[in-house]
């Protein structure tokens, strides 16, 4: 990756050479056999990462596409009660305004999320949930689990945004009684951007719209993937659907449950960091909310300019992510996602580390040496 920026960002991440290099082949015929054999491919592999059995799908769209498609197909002239605690749970919220009676559910960004009420809105009939588990933009993690326990409480359907968990965390759909599962490639998958998966279960089919949109009706993606050769139903992008067939062969290689142990080893290298500096991270969790394993997110000292400050990081090669809307200029964020490994979070705590010295902040204790004992 010489003279190359190192991605240390929610995504998108730094992406292996083996699958940058099979986007470079010549074009295929994406109703043939060999195309269906590398969507296939792609579904086996996800279907793990998701923790599900359920049907599965492609899309050739960034993972907001498949968080439209989700609610477009489930959601037309339904109640939907909408948890918000970050960017995300508020653009699944922005959508759902879109087709259906959307009420939010809010708390401030990088808080816990208020299920009492959630529960108050399903009594009263919500007959959607929306959820988004891994907020990277606040770094939380959120509790999937009992929000399915309540969906399925009031035979409500449960749309779970696992863009920045799947592959990276512990996700169980099925388990968590998540219908409509959604992830994007260029996170935890390592794969370029520009695809989304998304999974529908029996319980979601019967309740599917009659008025569906036209390029992300998940019907027509259930016929076309049921052909003899697995196809979507419009021209994918075909280098992309390559190089994420490449990217889940890599998580095959080294094992999901590894995967995840590595990326939650990583995180643990940045909290420990973290603390060492004297800093603090930026979400309040509690018994049912954690931080997250794929982004931390990091309150700024008093005093430090966030342009200034990740500036010098990235003048040493390396990007890191600000807040976004009202926390920019309040939080710094690192991400610890995809094919990343200690030594590419030991340089980025480095070059933190003096960044923030240079800018004027002197920290309690040496942080690179705290992570350094993490990673072992």
């Amino acid at each position: 990756m010489e003279n190359e920026p190192l991605l240390m960002l929610p995504g998108p991440v730094p992406i292996p050479e083996r699958v940058r290099a099979v986007m470079m082949r010549q074009a295929i015929n994406h109703r043939g056999d060999e195309f269906g054999s590398v969507y296939a491919d792609c579904t086996r592999v996800l279907k793990t990462a998701f923790g599900t059995a359920s049907d599965l799908f492609v899309i050739s769209g960034s993972g907001t596409a498949a968080m439209e498609a989700a609610v477009a197909n489930f959601g037309r002239e339904r109640k939907i009660a909408c948890l918000v605690n970050g960017k995300f749970g508020d653009r699944l919220f922005r959508i759902s305004q879109r087709y259906g009676s959307a009420s939010p559910i809010a708390s401030e960004w990088g808080t816990p999320l208020d299920l009492v009420a959630l529960e108050s809105a399903l009594e009263s009939g919500a007959e959607m949930v929306t959820l988004v588990h891994n907020e990277t933009s606040a770094g939380i993690r959120n509790p999937a689990e009992k929000v399915g326990i309540l969906a399925r409480k009031y035979d409500a359907l449960f749309v779970m945004d696992g863009i920045t968990s799947i592959a990276g965390d512990e996700v169980y759909a099925d388990k968590w009684g998540a219908d409509v599962v959604v992830v994007g490639s260029q996170k935890c998958l390592a794969a370029p951007a520009g695809l989304s998966a998304i999974s529908v279960s029996d319980r979601a089919w019967e309740r599917i719209a009659d008025h569906r949109p036209f390029y992300l009706d998940l019907a027509a993606y259930r016929k076309s993937a049921g052909a003899k050769a697995m196809q979507t139903p419009y021209t994918p992008a075909v280098p992309l659907f390559l190089a994420l067939r490449e990217a889940c062969m890599i998580i095959e290689e080294e094992g999901l449950d590894n995967r995840i142990a590595r990326h939650r080893t990583l995180a643990n290298a940045v909290r420990a960091a973290v603390d060492a500096w004297g800093l603090s991270m930026f979400p309040e969790i509690d018994a049912d909310h954690a931080y997250s394993n794929t982004a931390s997110a990091v309150s700024l000292p008093e005093g430090v300019l966030d342009s200034a400050f990740r500036g010098l990081v990235k003048e040493m090669g390396i990007e890191i992510a600000g807040g976004q809307d009202h926390l920019k200029g309040r939080i710094f964020r690192i991400g610890t996602m995809g094919a990343v490994g200690a030594p590419e979070i030991l340089a980025t705590l480095s070059a933190v580390q003096y960044s923030l010295q240079r800018c004027g902040y002197t920290p309690a204790g040496d942080g690179v040496m705290a992570a350094a004992g993490v990673l072992g």
